[in-house]
Parts: structure tokens; sequence; C-alpha cells
């Protein structure tokens, strides 16, 4: 499973000189795999001619579903809901959807929404384009959904939301049985690139300015399966270090029975894969796990644990835990936080058992009612935040380097503090000093931890302990704020609007 951001991530942007032509908006739900479709998905859009837009009511409007839990199901049934309306009100304008719970829900979209025009899945995703234009011309809503893989997503054109960073699947499908998890059926058998195309891929992202690389598949570290390479992914992450350019790897998410020593020792002797790793747990129960179908127990998950930090002793460690799995005792939960509390992990995402419908975990016996879970989940999440902040109490003092991003905490409109993220993958708010540059998204610098909290670090520096780094990632920054504002910037090989997945094609190509 893959680690899980905010619920509702829109992607919207600028529109300049389309005023001719018809806009776009592709709203995300879900992981770190949906909002890499959903780059797709922008890319497509951009191809076929839609500009983006923000602040403003799109002309196209695409949810890109997650069906992990219910509140997905909600949450997309309710913006429906609200657009109802709107379309009454403007004619031509399209609502599309796909994602997981659209491979999962089919016609039932349909019918509960009758006014969608398009719904896709995710073996798909290249067919949008096609499917809105057919919905147009017909006047008739499409449905299309194929059981298996039609098009690697990464073959497709893109849309990146960051110059900096981007996400480079290497996998999809996940070959696992997890009886919570409706991630197999709808995204089907684990499929693997093979690796001239990954490292092409990167190399590309690099040549646009990116200097970090995150590594996506639903159990990444199976990669290799399909090819009958069981060391392939060790190979590929000390393959990442040979990269000219590249600053930081990060992968997302392994399964603990997976893990194995030569991915330690990759991930401590290539420089430029990061120490931070995301290790979901689901139990620290035995018996849980088992029932779960994950084929792993806790003194092995601990035991890769101290591995990890036996040879960094500085890597950050998160993970994913579900409260409220049906027949869990009290005696089992006590043992989830019996294995947190050793674990230390620097953050959790904590989920309350969601019942899916088409798992077997939705037919077991012993479902636990809504208050013992949301009581067990407050415990949980109390010991770990407890955990979090005395982890980060321990980086007060240290130095640490953080490539800037364009994202801004909630209060630094007040505190004029800017935002970035550690090697460590931790969050640092940190003022600039008086007197010093002011870094662009995608530039570095170094700087002291001088305090903490539970979910971030802060620094407030003096002069002579703050060193900026400018980078191409800062340049590159640079050039799409000046490409927004419609100000032409020499660039060598133009300007890059919408570059290509397959590396092995053209990466660089007029602006729409």
């Amino acid at each position: 499973m893959t680690l899980p951001v905010s619920s509702d991530e829109t992607t919207g942007a600028e529109g300049a000189g389309s005023a001719d032509r018809r806009t776009y908006e592709v709203r995300t739900f879900g992981c770190q795999m949906n909002v890499h479709d959903s780059e797709r998905i922008s890319g497509l859009l951009e191809g076929a001619g839609l500009a983006r837009v923000e602040g403003g009511q799109a002309d196209v409007v695409v949810f890109n579903t997650c069906a992990v839990r219910e509140n997905a199901d909600n949450k997309l049934y309710g913006n429906l809901g609200i657009l109802k309306a709107v379309k009454e009100a403007r004619p031509g304008m399209q609502i599309a959807v796909g994602g997981c719970l659209a491979q999962k829900d089919r016609e039932t979209i349909l019918k509960k929404a009758p006014w969608v025009d398009a719904v896709f899945g995710t073996h798909n995703i290249g067919a949008l384009p096609a499917l809105l234009q057919r919905a147009r011309h017909n006047q008739d809503a499409q449905l299309e959904i194929l059981e298996s893989l039609d098009v690697f997503p990464s073959t497709l054109p893109t849309r990146r939301e960051s110059v900096y960073a981007g996400w480079v699947s290497i996998s999809v499908g996940c070959n696992n049985t997890c009886t919570f998890c409706i991630v197999p059926s709808l995204r089907g058998k684990e499929r693997d690139r093979r690796p001239g195309e990954i490292l092409a891929e990167i190399e590309a992202l690099v040549a646009d300015g990116a200097v970090e690389v995150t590594l996506l598949g639903q159990n990444v570290n199976s990669y290799g399966v399909e090819f009958g390479d069981r060391g392939a992914f060790a190979k590929l992450l000390r393959a990442c270090g040979s990269i000219e350019g590249v600053e930081r790897v990060r992968f997302t998410s392994p399964h603990p029975a997976a893990f194995t020593d030569d991915v330690i020792e990759a991930m401590a002797e290539t420089p430029n894969v990061m120490p931070q790793l995301h290790m979901p747990l689901q139990s620290g129960s035995d018996r849980v796990l088992k029932a779960m179908r994950r084929s792993y127990r806790s003194t092995r998950f601990l035991g890769i644990l101290e591995r990890v930090r036996d040879r960094m002793p500085h890597a950050a460690i998160s993970t994913d835990i579900i409260v409220g799995f049906p027949g869990e005792t009290e005696e089992d939960f006590q043992a989830t936080l019996d294995v947190v509390a050793e674990s230390r992990f620097a953050t959790a995402f904590t989920f309350q058992y969601s019942r899916r419908p088409g798992t077997p975990a939705a037919d077991l016996p012993d479902q636990l009612p809504k208050a013992v879970v949301q009581e067990r989940f407050e415990r949980l999440t109390a010991l770990q935040d407890r955990i979090a902040r005395e982890e980060n109490a321990r980086q007060v003092g240290r130095l640490v380097e953080v490539l800037v991003t364009d994202q801004q905490g909630r209060k630094g409109g007040e505190t004029h503090r800017l935002t970035g993220r550690a090697r460590d993958q931790r969050l640092v708010h940190f003022t600039v000093p008086d007197g010093a540059d002011v870094p662009r998204p995608g530039d570095f610098v170094t700087l002291p931890v001088t305090e903490a909290a539970s979910f971030h670090l802060l620094s407030d520096p003096a002069l002579h302990e703050y060193a900026l780094r400018r980078s191409r990632a800062g340049d590159a920054w640079d050039r799409s704020q000046a490409d927004s504002c419609g100000v032409p910037v020499a660039t060598e090989g133009g300007p890059r609007a919408v570059s290509l997945g397959m590396p092995a094609l053209p990466v660089r190509g007029s602006a729409l």
C-alpha cells in the first residue's frame, strides 16, 4: 500500500493565453500512486489542447479516486452532487471519474450520478481524451473499464506538479492478498518496468531540472518479480546513485515480507538514497497479522528496523497502522502499542479499519463497534505523537540540509518562515536571516534545528549559521514562474510544458 497523502489535493494552474481553449481541473483523492496518475491525466488533457485553470470553474473536471477507505466514496459522490447544478448552468461542461473507485464501482457511478460524462479505470488512463470527445459528440455517457493494463502509465505524457521533484513508477499492481485491501483487484497483478526505461525516465526528469525522485510501487521492493530477479530493487537503487544530477532518491512503499538485507546495504552505500524508510506495520499483533494475510510477524518487522538503524543510525522510519481490524482484542491492540513504543517511528499514518465490500475482511465475524475503535485510535495517536515529539527533540542542535519546497506552513504568513524537507524527510520550517539571500523552491539550505514539535522542526538561524546552495532545480523553478506569467525565458531546448513519461520519446516541446 502506498503512503497516504491529503485526500483532497486539487490540480490547478495557469491558463495564460488560453481564453479560447477549454479548461480542465483534476481533483485527486488518495495516495502517491493517485497523485502520479493525476500528473499523467493532466499531461493527456494538455496534449489534447485543454488548459489548466485555477480560481474559476473548469470546462472539464476529472476526479481521480481512491477506494481504500469508505470516506473516499462519500467524498466523491458529495462532490459530484455539488457539480450537478454547476453543470446544468454551464452547457458543454464535462465531468469524468477515474481511478480505483471507478474501477470498482463502474456502472454504479453512472446510476448514482447520471450527469457524469466519462468513467475510466486504473488500466486505461490513456483513453480519457477519447472518452471525453466521444461523450461530447454522442451526447451520451461513456464507460470504459479494462481488466488488465492497457499502456504502462509512465509511457503517457505528464504534467508534473513540481519542477524540483518527480514520481517514477517502477511497477503497478500487487501480488499480495491482504484481507483488508482492495487494491490488487483494482490495480491487477504486479507489472514491472524494465530497469533501462526507469533510469531513462529519471535522466529525463533531471534534464528538466528535478533533483529528487521517488520510486513508486504498491510493493516497491518486490520489483523484479515479473522478470525473475529477486535482487532487482537493490540493483536499481545502486543504479540511481550513478545518475548525475539526482541528489535525493526515495521510495514507497515496501513490504516487510520482501524487505531483504541487500536493499538495506544498497540504501546505506548509495549516497543519494535518503536515510528514510516508510515500512507499513499495519498491526503489532501476530494473530491479527495472520488474519490480515500479512506474511511477516512482529519479530521480523522489528528486526528489519534494527538492521536499518545499525547501518543508518539517523534514518527516520515511518509506518502505516490499522486500528480495529475485525476480531482485534485488547491484547492484540496492546501488542501494537508495544511494537510502536519499541519502533520509535518518526511518524505514523494511523487508520481506523474501514469495511470495504469486495475484501475478505468485510465478511469476517467480530466487526468492532465504532466506539471501541475510536478509543483505541486515540490511545495509539497519543502514544505516537509523544514518540514523534521526543524523536524530533533529538534533532535540536543538528545541522540539516533542507530542500526548499513551494509549500508553506499554516503560520508561514505570520512567521515569514519558508518550508522544506530534510534528507530524512522531516518537515522543516525556517527563517532566512536578515542580510541572507532567499532560496527558491528547489534550492538547498543548511541550517541548525533550533526547536521541535510533533510534526515538524523549526530553524531560526543566525546569519553565520545559514548556508544557501542554489541548484538547477531552483533555476527550473524560475523558468516555470516566468513561463506561467507569459514572460519568455531563454532555455536550452525551449520551454518545458508537458514532458513525456517514456524518455525514449522527445521530452521537450513547445508550450501549449
